[in-house]
């Protein structure tokens, strides 16, 4: 009986480990919506399982499939702490915004969350391998804080020659690159943390809250507030102008 049991609670795993699989190649591709409609199909079949759990079945998927997140992030050379703060903000988003009727978008969320931080360990392919590097560094360290200055002395350079050949090869300056990805990650504070405005302005070393609301306006088109109050508006993210002649 217990066999029997044991049979019947695993029938269907494998389409829906294929699932997820699909779902996992979808956000590599960065197939947003098509990775969401997987991620549905996923959930209606934890539905049918679960019955009157319902929403205790997805809600411990969506935990299981955090942690499975983070060792895939991991594997793709994420660093350690980034994949820990990643599973932490994670369960605080399952926590937070997990309801009869948010669960749906709470996975949407995920999947988002998920494709944002692969986004960022795309390497870029610019014809100059210190470029390259800089802006591996970056993104790594966007939430220390950087000057132009702090980034020359890494890589032994003068600032003059690493803003000359980054403009060169990107398209922008590295002061721009720099603000962009500080926006970039803000919005995922605004988005999913009660944090204030001004402590997110701090926490990314915006020289005033003014001066944040006005970079932040100039790649998002929206202010923080407008941006936090309209959960509908996508996440601002960035290519380069010049990504297309990358080597």
């Amino acid at each position: 009986m217990k066999e029997i049991a044991v049979i019947n609670s695993v029938k269907g795993l494998d389409s829906f480990l294929g699932l997820e699989k699909k779902l996992f190649l979808h956000m590599y591709s960065f197939e947003l919506e098509a990775a969401k409609m997987v991620l549905r199909e996923m959930i209606e079949l934890i539905i049918k399982r679960a019955g009157k759990h319902m929403i205790l079945g997805v809600k411990y998927y969506y935990i299981q499939l955090t942690a499975v997140m983070g060792r895939k992030l991991h594997e793709n050379q994420v660093p350690a702490d980034k994949v820990m703060a990643f599973n932490i903000a994670s369960v605080k988003v399952i926590e937070t915004k997990m309801s009869d009727a948010q669960f749906l978008h709470c996975g949407d969320e995920l999947v988002e969350f998920f494709v944002m931080v692969i986004t960022e360990r795309k390497k870029p392919s610019f014809g100059h391998q210190t470029v390259n590097k800089v802006i591996i560094f970056i993104n790594d360290e966007i939430e220390n804080h950087l000057t132009v200055e702090d980034v020359a002395n890494y890589f032994k350079i003068s600032t003059s020659h690493l803003s000359r050949i980054f403009r060169e090869h990107t398209g922008v300056t590295l002061v721009e690159y720099l603000n962009i990805r500080k926006v970039e990650e803000c919005q995922y504070f605004l988005r999913h943390t009660n944090k204030g405005i001004s402590d997110i302005s701090n926490s990314f070393h915006f020289c005033n809250q003014s001066y944040f609301t006005r970079i932040f306006k100039k790649y998002t088109g929206l202010t923080p507030k407008q941006f936090r109050d309209h959960q509908e508006y996508p996440n601002f993210t960035y290519s380069f102008p010049n990504e297309n002649k990358a080597i």
